[in-house]
């Protein structure tokens, strides 16, 4: 498995002195430039019909009785506009003395735009011709939306709906249990804050409002949809652990090459370990699951995915583009396309942020590359499947934090308290981690140590680290 890479760069050397040779320089440079895949730059999401529907609601609006809109912009004036939240766009957060009528229209938006979403050309008669004598109120049947003369009544309405409907945890269920948390907790924690990390509204990219739920229903999830813990041992005749190792290693190669999305690469692995579990394969077979199962997560995660063509291409075409799609709707259909799952990516992503917010002076990029970097090196651990995805992304930050500042101790309230997690719950998956770090994963596999080598990861995987963790970092506060 280690001549895949060989190969495709003895093919691609070959065939660009060819084309020299032929068309000369001009030409060689031609086809290199071609057989790389166009970088996924110049993408939006804006429709192109997008301006006509705005203009179209505009002059909606503008068509609209005068009382309602005055008596909308009464209710705007009253309890400030709502729509400023998405404006601003990473650094100014919700101040802490609104309402709680503010935070459960902050959490449902659509309730204060209402009118030109619910104009129909073709049954509301507030929007007719000479339908002057008609209020907009008329059309719509809500008992929530009957008086919208009296700003009092509809924002005493809108915040008895809101508070009917809507079930969604606000920053005050997360103050609420770190604060029981800490009660409960070890002595130690009584100088030592929880921060906030979900108190950026301004941010809709973020989700400040949900993310508390759902990070707590990804936990949930993830012990679900799990590989088997021993698959090697028990299910595959011909396949071994260095076998799969070398097969990540490329994977990790080939979405470098192709700047596929981090959690892309999770997912395939995920996808592959899966599969492993329950069906028996051959070695020669492996590289097929393996491409086969990126194709499947790029799908699911990318915006532009690689075709069926370039990865039959990248396996030096020892596989047909109809092996490929075979071998798709087979793992589609033993996996019962049940596509999405945690991975140590989801949590990461969360845990690095709370790691950030307690040391606002730390160089944050280092921290969230280091993790990243060691997080990668994960995947070739055949040992590391027994851990959950959250584990794993806690002991990654734990890991991080202690090579940036090894005389720290790496782990607080905060995140004990967004992780779950003791130390002394990390203790085994951080030894493990420390030394994959430390020693290293072989010489055929350096696809990830070379990854994070580079400039734009800021030289992570160079980075020194000690050869031990001092026992007490392991230690709870309550002992």
């Amino acid at each position: 498995m280690s001549s895949w890479a060989a190969g495709r760069r003895s093919r691609s050397s070959v065939s660009a002195s060819a084309m020299a040779e032929s068309a000369g320089a001009g030409g060689a440079k031609a086809a290199a430039q071609a057989k790389r895949r166009v970088p996924l730059g110049n993408l939006t999401n804006v429709v192109g019909g997008r301006a006509d529907a705005i203009s179209s609601s505009t002059i909606m609006v503008a068509d609209l009785k005068k009382m309602s809109i005055a008596s909308l912009r009464n209710v705007n004036t009253e309890r400030g506009s709502f729509t400023k939240s998405t404006s601003n766009q990473f650094d100014q957060a919700i101040p802490h003395g609104d309402t709680a009528l503010q935070k459960e229209l902050v959490c449902c938006p659509s309730l204060l735009t209402f009118v030109p979403s619910g104009a129909n050309h073709d049954n509301s008669p507030g929007l007719s011709e000479g339908g002057d004598d008609m209020s907009i109120c008329h059309s719509m049947e809500n008992p929530v939306l009957d008086c919208l003369d009296d700003g009092d009544s509809v924002v005493s309405s809108l915040q008895h709906w809101a508070g009917d409907k809507l079930h969604i945890s606000d920053n005050r269920v997360v103050v609420d249990m770190a604060s029981n948390w800490r009660k409960h907790g070890s002595n130690s924690l009584k100088i030592d804050t929880i921060a906030d990390i979900d108190s950026n509204h301004d941010n809709p990219q973020l989700c400040a409002t949900l993310a508390f739920d759902i990070y707590k229903h990804l936990r949930e999830a993830e012990t679900k949809r799990r590989p088997l813990t021993d698959f090697v041992e028990t299910t595959q005749k011909d396949i071994n652990t260095s076998m799969r190792a070398v097969l990540i290693d490329w994977l990790v190669e080939v979405t470098e090459e192709y700047r596929l999305e981090p959690e892309t690469l999770y997912l395939t692995v995920n996808y592959i370990d899966r599969y492993l579990s329950g069906k028996v394969i051959s070695k020669q077979r492996l590289q097929l699951l393996g491409v086969t199962c990126l194709l499947i997560a790029a799908k699911y995660e990318e915006i532009c995915p690689p075709q069926v063509e370039e990865l039959c291409y990248i396996t030096d075409n020892t596989y047909t583009k109809d092996e490929v799609l075979r071998m798709e709707a087979s793992i589609l259909n033993y996996l019962e396309f049940e596509m999405t799952v945690p991975t140590i990516k989801c949590f990461l992503r969360r845990f690095i942020r709370a790691a950030q917010v307690c040391h606002e002076g730390s160089p944050t990029l280092h921290l969230e590359f280091l993790a990243s970097y060691i997080a990668e090196l994960s995947l070739l651990e055949y040992s590391l499947i027994c851990y959950l995805p959250s584990l794993i992304a806690a002991s990654c930050t734990f890991l991080a934090k202690f090579i940036l500042k090894p005389t720290e101790n790496p782990w607080n309230s905060t995140l004990r308290f967004y992780t779950q997690y003791q130390p002394s719950n990390l203790r085994d998956c951080v030894n493990v981690l420390h030394r994959i770090f430390f020693v290293g994963t072989g010489s055929n596999l350096r696809a990830i140590r070379e990854k994070y080598s580079q400039h734009k990861y800021k030289f992570v995987a160079k980075k020194y680290c000690p050869s031990s963790i001092p026992a007490e970092f392991f230690q709870d506060p309550s002992s």
